[in-house]
């Protein structure tokens, strides 16, 4: 079992962001020293009030503190890209990393973006699953041709191939039935999203089993994302990271999100989400996800705008110190 952390690059309107790039830098470090194993970023364009690096910058700057981490996108909105570009650049990042890097993906589902790319919601599904085909043949090296519904290459091949044996792993995010099947038929996981409970979760994770099944595949990993914070306890947990977390919650609900949050205590909310506590009960429920779900890769997101350093890198040293005594154990 492994941990990582999906750092928080959104910032509210009034904060200096060129003022916190060392934070940034400060986590990351206490992570890899912490034991963190991976490293992942959030992807968004036109967050208006909210301010937000842009990935590929952002990921290129701190892979370099990272070193050893996985590091990848968590997620990229894929059908508002070019294929073409995306290989391009996860080779780079690919050959940057010593083949550490993992291209996670998803469809996206923000109207502004898509109106502002000029891309119609509806094709979200055919272009996604269009560009993983086309990248999959650009990583494989050599001339591709390739007349497709959305993209065409003809005689032309990558600049620059990944390290790893048949390209950068990509893994496929999604909340729905067809897109957990899509994850299983063209992925190489399902990435779990932050916000899903354990009673959404637990029926999707056996529609993705029975569908690897289906196509005879085995995935790299089993991977979470969760919305976790250690507290010195549970009470204080709560009370420290309550603010930014429903910060950021009522962002996605302003996005377009369904929010389970509204009507609900914040508490109410966060059980079976979120995981909030002191180290005996964060391990208690990474144990439980574990043995409910069979995931084994918990890729953590400990800070939201708004929320202290020195609680993050707090938070962030005693979950290295709950992963180190389930390794050893």
């Amino acid at each position: 079992m492994k941990v990582g952390l999906f750092i928080n690059t959104q910032y509210p309107q009034d904060v200096n962001v060129a003022a916190q790039i060392p934070a940034l830098v400060d986590q990351v470090r206490v992570a890899r020293d912490a034991g963190f194993r991976s490293l992942w970023f959030p992807h968004h364009w036109l967050t208006a009030p909210m301010q937000m690096l842009q990935i590929m910058p952002a990921m290129a700057f701190l892979a370099a503190e990272a070193k050893g981490m996985t590091i990848g996108p968590n997620i990229l909105i894929l059908p508002l890209l070019n294929p073409m570009h995306v290989a391009e650049e996860a080779a780079t990042l690919d050959v940057l990393t010593g083949g550490n890097y993992v291209l996670g993906a998803g469809l996206g589902y923000r109207e502004p973006e898509f109106g502002a790319f000029g891309i119609p919601l509806a094709d979200r599904a055919g272009r996604f699953s269009e560009s993983v085909t086309l990248m999959r043949k650009l990583w494989a090296g050599g001339p591709v041709t390739h007349e497709g519904k959305f993209f065409t290459v003809r005689d032309a091949g990558i600049s620059l191939k990944p390290i790893r044996p048949g390209g950068v792993p990509i893994y496929i995010a999604g909340l729905v039935d067809s897109s957990v099947r899509r994850a299983a038929r063209i992925g190489d996981a399902w990435l779990i999203a932050n916000a899903s409970s354990i009673q959404e979760i637990a029926p999707r994770m056996a529609t993705y089993r029975a569908a690897l099944g289906e196509y005879g595949r085995t995935p790299l990993e089993f991977p979470i994302a969760r919305e976790c914070y250690v507290g010195s306890s549970r009470t204080t947990a709560y009370a420290e990271c309550k603010a930014a977390l429903e910060y950021k919650y009522a962002a996605y609900a302003a996005w377009g999100m369904t929010s389970p949050m509204q009507g609900v205590s914040f508490e109410d909310f966060a059980k079976d989400r979120f995981i909030i506590g002191d180290k005996e009960s964060v391990k208690d429920e990474i144990l439980r996800y574990a043995a409910l779900l069979g995931v084994d890769h918990f890729i953590i997101r400990s800070q939201w705008p708004g929320l202290e350093q020195d609680k993050v890198l707090a938070s962030i040293r005693r979950l290295g110190e709950i992963f180190a005594t389930l390794r050893d154990g």
